[in-house]
């Protein structure tokens, strides 16, 4: 069985070599490198058996992207902190969605509306979309991109049409295909990225539940996930361009 590995991120300015990956089940840490086949250079390393490869990296990979203690113990924060974040960030703030749907969305009185007549209704008057818009007309950037499935489960279809809502407040609401955000390295969990310096992770039960919130502020996990920020906005495409093409 495969592993399952997670991109910690790479020094390298052109997208190759060096790079750390983690195992997300063992922990294990898979570094790539530069081989070293010098005969001299082997013959110097300790304890190096018949089945070992060596290589070299440089010593900046390691410190900005190697696990800095044993065991990472979860910040967690409640919803009510949560929430306060969507009113004090200072330039930014940007969501990745990957999930197949969502309890909250089932149990809104819009879903039953979508699921009769195909259009999810906007509610420009709520809290939420208050807030955003008067973030957004202060300068600051709000966005996410939506992973969806081919074909699109009912819940991913009911947030594809409400991104009309999204769009309306000032977001940049976005969409690509899973297969693309596969093949883009996206990781497969809901987090927000809030000025760069502060990551979000959602934590959601099997039932699609949404529990608590995971804060992660230590630099060089929240760089990774600003490179997961970037990708995903590089892969993905503008809601009503990607509802197009489900209509076509």
């Amino acid at each position: 069985m495969a592993r399952r590995l997670r991109f910690n991120g790479t020094d390298s300015k052109n997208g190759g070599c060096p790079a750390v990956h983690e195992d997300v089940d063992s922990g294990e840490i898979i570094v790539q490198g530069r081989p070293v086949t010098d005969p001299e250079d082997l013959g110097q390393l300790q304890h190096f058996g018949p089945n070992d490869v060596a290589v070299a990296v440089p010593r900046e990979l390691l410190v900005n992207h190697g696990p800095k203690e044993m065991h990472r113990v979860p910040k967690l924060i409640d919803l009510e902190e949560f929430g306060r974040l969507f009113h004090h960030f200072e330039h930014s703030a940007w969501h990745l969605e990957t999930r197949r749907g969502y309890a909250s969305d089932r149990e809104d009185e819009g879903y039953a509306v979508f699921l009769e007549t195909g259009e999810a209704p906007m509610d420009l008057d709520s809290d939420w979309c208050q807030n955003i818009r008067r973030q957004t007309e202060a300068g600051k950037y709000v966005g996410r991109v939506r992973v969806v499935d081919n074909p699109p489960t009912d819940g991913q279809r009911f947030l594809l049409s409400y991104a009309r809502c999204n769009a309306a407040t000032g977001e940049d609401a976005r969409n690509l295909w899973r297969e693309d955000a596969e093949r883009a390295h996206l990781p497969a969990e809901d987090f927000w990225l809030f000025d760069s310096r502060l990551v979000a992770i959602l934590r959601f039960d099997d039932e699609d539940v949404f529990h608590d919130v995971e804060i992660i502020t230590e630099p060089a996990e929240v760089l990774r996930y600003c490179q997961v920020r970037d990708a995903a906005v590089h892969a993905s495409i503008p809601y009503d361009a990607f509802a197009a093409q489900l209509k076509g």
